[in-house]
């Protein structure tokens, strides 16, 4: 997709913040990070979202996994992390490339849903 702004960071011609990259994946800072450690996992092969991920995708978001944890800790996130991937419209996904974010370096992270008062 040549106006996907991922692609883009992919191919160099929008500058980021590069946490890690190799030839299937990049990482970068978010640019409007939710805490002290927010980042992104992103494959270097446009695919939308998760939901448009198939068996050919299975080695690259076990990298992907595995990158977490190791890119984490190399961050600061020694006592735990939170990584979202939003999918789709409804989850508020914002830019249409599958991406992980990584968050961390807070003692307390936000709830993962907002739950109304008296709701189990």
């Amino acid at each position: 997709m040549t106006d996907c702004v991922f692609c883009k960071i992919v191919r160099g011609e929008l500058p980021s913040r590069k946490v890690y990259e190799d030839d299937e994946v990049i990482a970068f800072h978010d640019i409007n990070p939710l805490a002290p450690v927010h980042f992104m996992i992103v494959p270097k092969e446009h695919v939308d979202s998760l939901a448009h991920v198939d068996s050919r995708h299975q080695e690259v978001l076990g990298k992907i996994m595995v990158l977490a944890r190791r890119l984490a800790k190399e961050q600061g996130c020694n006592e735990g992390f939170r990584t979202i991937v939003n999918t789709g419209r409804v989850a508020r996904q914002d830019v249409n490339h599958l991406h992980i974010h990584i968050i961390g370096g807070n003692e307390v992270l936000p709830h993962m849903l907002y739950r109304p008062k008296g709701s189990a």
